[in-house]
């Protein structure tokens, strides 16, 4: 089991602290806790809105592909820790992790 602290950088929005089960995703992991992350093409790796900083916990999540890399370079203000949740699967074990989601309200697109 892992325990994750997810961050807003949204004003007005307060740290969350969530369970997930290994072999689920960030995103999927943030979604079941009804907690909102943009993922316009589904959680596929084809686009950034699910841009997130793993700020501890990176060596509970499978590692960065070069597609994943190639697209996290088009984020916006990515950093060192950028990911993309969607491909941030969650390795067997448990642990902790901590995780903040950049401000959302200009990204364009449907919500899912």
């Amino acid at each position: 089991m892992y325990h994750i602290k997810v961050n807003f950088e949204q004003p007005g929005l307060e740290p969350v602290n969530i369970t997930s089960e290994p072999d689920f995703s960030i995103l999927e992991a943030v979604l079941v806790n009804n907690i909102h992350l943009n993922h316009n093409c589904g959680g596929v790796c084809a686009c950034t809105t699910c841009h997130i900083y793993v700020n501890k916990g990176d060596e509970h999540i499978e590692e960065m592909t070069d597609r994943e890399e190639d697209y996290v370079d088009r984020a916006t203000n990515p950093r060192l820790e950028s990911r993309l949740a969607c491909q941030c699967l969650l390795l067997n074990g448990s642990g902790e992790i901590e995780i903040t989601i950049p401000n959302q309200s200009d990204i364009i697109g449907h919500e899912h």
